[in-house]
């Protein structure tokens, strides 16, 4: 007889994001398994950044549930989110550019689920950004660094954290080849070795398939897909969304 398959550690019911008349999330029912790598892909515009704004506190879901580990926290900030251990990466690289490497990562800590003092916070700091393989120099402004070191500075950021969730937002979006390798290397790691679940929104396929053991799909704010990688990357309809009809 198979264990039972454990509680889910995040759960989502019927999550609905507008915008003023503009539907961006329909009712999105999903589970996210502790331990996992979920991939949430979709085509642009379909909703994935905006669900994982909804479920990091960054903008309040129009209805719906969140609970983490059983316990509804739709609505809540981000602070709050963070501090019950969901963090989560941008988009777009957002470093403030007065505040150095190291500085960067140690504010996350100070204001973290353990709200560290500073000397503490710095030592994290300088764990973090050697765990992250941050090759520059920790004292640098961002501005003084490559795109590179600093996507390593924001996921150093919000793992001094300590999330138990962490959200990854194209994370590994404009990097080279080499890069995308050691990158991949690097958030398997994290995985196994901070016993993260990781939520990971990315375009780059090989990403996906390397990292992911199951998927969910958004089309125009809806979830059309889920399941193993493999499954849904063959469904006739996630297919069509990718590609059109006519290539489909």
């Amino acid at each position: 007889m198979s264990a039972p398959a454990p509680a889910p550690v995040l759960s989502l019911r019927g999550v609905t994001k507008r915008f003023g008349g503009l539907l961006a999330l329909a009712g999105i029912d999903l589970d996210v398994r502790p331990g996992e790598v979920l991939g949430l892909i979709g085509p642009n515009g379909s909703g994935k950044s905006t669900l994982l704004s909804v479920i990091a506190g960054r903008q309040r879901p129009s209805a719906g549930a969140i609970r983490l580990d059983g316990r509804d926290v739709a609505g809540r900030d981000s602070v709050r989110l963070c501090r019950a251990g969901i963090a989560c990466t941008f988009q777009l690289v957002r470093l403030p550019d007065t505040l150095s490497a190291r500085d960067n990562v140690a504010v996350a800590a100070m204001y973290g689920r353990r709200r560290l003092g500073i000397e503490r916070a710095r030592h994290l700091a300088d764990e973090l950004l050697e765990r992250v393989a941050f090759g520059a120099d920790r004292h640098a402004l961002p501005a003084a660094l490559t795109y590179s070191d600093q996507k390593r500075v924001e996921l150093a950021r919000a793992l001094a954290t300590e999330p138990r969730i962490l959200l990854l937002d194209e994370w590994l979006a404009g990097l080279t080849p080499t890069e995308l390798a050691d990158a991949l290397d690097l958030v398997a790691g994290l995985r196994r070795d901070h016993a993260l679940t990781l939520v990971v929104v990315e375009h780059v396929m090989a990403a996906i398939r390397t990292l992911c053991e199951r998927v969910a799909v958004l089309d125009a704010g809806r979830l059309i897909a889920e399941g193993s990688v493999e499954a849904c990357l063959s469904d006739p309809e996630v297919v069509r969304v990718y590609l059109g009809d006519e290539d489909a």
